[in-house]
Formats: C-alpha cells, sequence, structure tokens
C-alpha cells in the first residue's frame, strides 16, 4: 500500500506534482458533487422517516453539513487515490491526476472540510449526529480507501457502509438517537451497492486491473460476479419492501418496491446470461443504470408519501 505522507505513486504524471493552485471548480469537483447530491437526499429521506420534528433552519444546517462531511470523503478519497485515477480513463481528468491541485492543496482541503462539517453538525444538532459523520468520513477516507480498496474484493462489500450511513445521521439529527427506519435504509443502501457497482465493474475490469484494484471480477472472476449480482438483487427486492411491514412505508412505496425489486432481478439475470461482446456491456451497463432508478424512487417514494401526503398504508 502507498505510504501516507507520499499518496502519489510514481505513475502519476509530472503534473499532478507540479505546483497547482486550482480554481473554485477545480476544489468543487474534488467533493465528488454528484454523490454530495445522493447523499442529500438520502440523509433527507432518513429525517423524514423519523418520529420527531426539526426547526428548518437546523435541519439545513445539518443537510449541508452532512454533504460537506461527503465531499470531504470524496477529497481525501482523491488524494490517495491519484496513483489509481491517473490511469484509468474513467478518472485520469480528476484535478490531481489533472495537474490541475497538487496532493498537498486536496489533503488540506479535505482535512479543513471533515473538522468543519463535523463541528458545524455538533452545534447545529447533537453529538450522536457528528460523531456519526465523523465516523463516516473515517470509514470512507480511512478504512475503505487506505485498506479495503486496495487489498479485497470485497472493498465495494465492507466499504459500502459509509455509503448507507446517512439516512442514520439524517434520523439522529431529527431524533437525537437511531432507530429502526433508518437502519433499514442503512440497509437497503448496503446491499444494493455491491450489484450497483459490480455491474460496472464486469465493463471496466481491464481498468482495474491495469490500477492493481481488486475488483471481484478481477478475482474471482467474471462468472461469480455475475452470480453474486443475481443473489444480491433476490436478497435485495424484499428488503426493499420491508419499510411496508414496518408500516412507514405506504402504498405508493409498495408498488414502486414491487416493481423495482422485480427489475433489479430481470436485469440481474440478463447480466447473467449475457456474457460476451455488445450483449455483454448493454446488459452490465443496462443493470447499472436501472438499479441507480431503482434506488432513487424508492427514497423518493418515501419522501413523497412522508412529506406531501400521500401516505396509505398497506397492512392495518
Amino acid at each position: 500500500m502507498t505510504s501516507l505522507t507520499n499518496s502519489i505513486g510514481p505513475d502519476v504524471p509530472a503534473p499532478a506534482l507540479s505546483a497547482a493552485g486550482g480554481d473554485v471548480p477545480d476544489y468543487f469537483a474534488l467533493l465528488k458533487p454528484r454523490v454530495m447530491v445522493l447523499v442529500i437526499f438520502t440523509a433527507l429521506v432518513g429525517m423524514v422517516v423519523s418520529q420527531g420534528h426539526v426547526q428548518p433552519a437546523i435541519g439545513a444546517i445539518s443537510l449541508l453539513a452532512i454533504a460537506i462531511g461527503a465531499g470531504a470523503s470524496g477529497c481525501l478519497n482523491m488524494w490517495w487515490d491519484a496513483d489509481i485515477d491517473a490511469v484509468m480513463s474513467r478518472t485520469a481528468k480528476r484535478p490531481i491526476p489533472a495537474g490541475k491541485i497538487t496532493s498537498e492543496e486536496a489533503l488540506g482541503f479535505g482535512l479543513f472540510l471533515s473538522v468543519a462539517s463535523v463541528v458545524v453538525l455538533g452545534l447545529a444538532a447533537n453529538l450522536l449526529a457528528a460523531a456519526l459523520l465523523a465516523f463516516t468520513i473515517v470509514f470512507y477516507a480511512v478504512v475503505y480507501s487506505m485498506w479495503l480498496k486496495r487489498a479485497t474484493a470485497q472493498n465495494i462489500v465492507i466499504g459500502g457502509a459509509a455509503g448507507a450511513l446517512p439516512p442514520v445521521i439524517g434520523q439522529a439529527v431529527v431524533t437525537g438517537s437511531v432507530g429502526i427506519e433508518s437502519l433499514i435504509l442503512f440497509a437497503i443502501i448496503f446491499i444494493w451497492t455491491p450489484p450497483h457497482f459490480w455491474a460496472l465493474a464486469l465493463i471496466k475490469a481491464d481498468e482495474y486491473a491495469r490500477a492493481g484494484i481488486p475488483m471481484m471480477p478481477n478475482v474471482a472472476g467474471p462468472a461469480s460476479t455475475r452470480r453474486q449480482i443475481v443473489w444480491y438483487s433476490l436478497f435485495l427486492a424484499p428488503l426493499g419492501l420491508v419499510p411496508v411491514a414496518l408500516g412507514f412505508g405506504g402504498l405508493l412505496y409498495a408498488v414502486i418496491g414491487l416493481v423495482g425489486g422485480v427489475g433489479m432481478i430481470a436485469f440481474s439475470i440478463r447480466v447473467l446470461r449475457n456474457r460476451h461482446g455488445e450483449a455483454e456491456k448493454r446488459a452490465a451497463m443496462g443493470m447499472f443504470g436501472f438499479s441507480i432508478l431503482y434506488l432513487f424512487a424508492l427514497f423518493s417514494a418515501l419522501l413523497a408519501e412522508q412529506s406531501f401526503g400521500l401516505f396509505r398504508p398497506v397492512l392495518g
């Protein structure tokens, strides 16, 4: 593993090591803004399914702090993974390997935002929410990025816990505690993550191999990865309906959860059957794209039911 004091390996192009000082858009790109949007969304859903109330100003500040914490995690991840990013076409244009921002600037930026986001959340909401955010940052930046990602094919499985925690933090903001609602949302995102990312990994296996990342297709092989995508999807489909059984998911959610769960299984079987050429690529990208739609629709249904008076109980 690369040393903590020299995260940029010898394979990074020379521009990445030169004095940079990037522009505002470059620093914003370090925060992985698309991931920040997902974090805000899932944390908000964690808030609205909670049995409690939070003042709008506190809720807004808390969501901003959670988003910044997620961005800080992404920034530290890019700092550590700059050597990997430089050799993968998907990430080669990121600010550090592209030479727009130096590794030292990214490290300082990420550390500052990490501390600031935790402090702000602790002051605006409560210590539990702040502690959970701090744990999420450390888990993603240290446990996942610095250890799991380069050490095991289970990197996405275990590391997915970081991406699944925002609903739990959201509920902690509102109630000062962690309840069954946010834990179920955590479980849904956690089980959703492997089939979502492994679908992309199937068609990016060569790039991961070149970067030295032990993704599942490179370690266990494409056939095993496809089977695991099916098994995770089979488990995810009924898990996605648990909110209905527990009473915080209504009729709209039940319909979307049922249709989406069947869709996840169908797309996973398509991935299993299509193993070569363009058919393989279409199946994998179809799975990847549909999985995003599935999670977005599932959480949108909860948000709509709880926020706009659309909740209609299915049981009882």
